[in-house]
């Protein structure tokens, strides 16, 4: 269901069954884990997350990791303000 490196691919499944006999998969809560960020980093004007991520992990589907490291659940609050001062946490090796 969700990519390998998701954020969500270690987060708990559940099911429930409806009264009529469906059964709903989902997720549990992702609960945002502790990600120290260590790299100073300031927003220019017209940029997004994903360019962000790909500057610095090459890879722009880590977009989350930055969110998570600023406690952010809406990526574009991190970029809506030229200048605004992100961390970014370390790359993953």
């Amino acid at each position: 269901m969700f990519f390998r490196g998701s954020r969500y691919e270690i987060v708990a499944s559940a099911e429930l069954a409806t009264p009529d006999g469906r059964t709903i998969r989902y997720k549990r809560v992702r609960f945002i884990p502790e990600t120290p960020g260590v790299l100073p980093y300031r927003t220019k004007a017209e940029e997004r997350l994903d360019h962000i991520a790909f500057q610095a992990y090459g890879d722009a589907e880590q977009f989350w990791r930055i969110c998570d490291a600023n406690l952010a659940l809406v990526p574009d609050e991190l970029t809506g303000e030229p200048g605004t001062r992100l961390l970014l946490p370390v790359p993953l090796r």
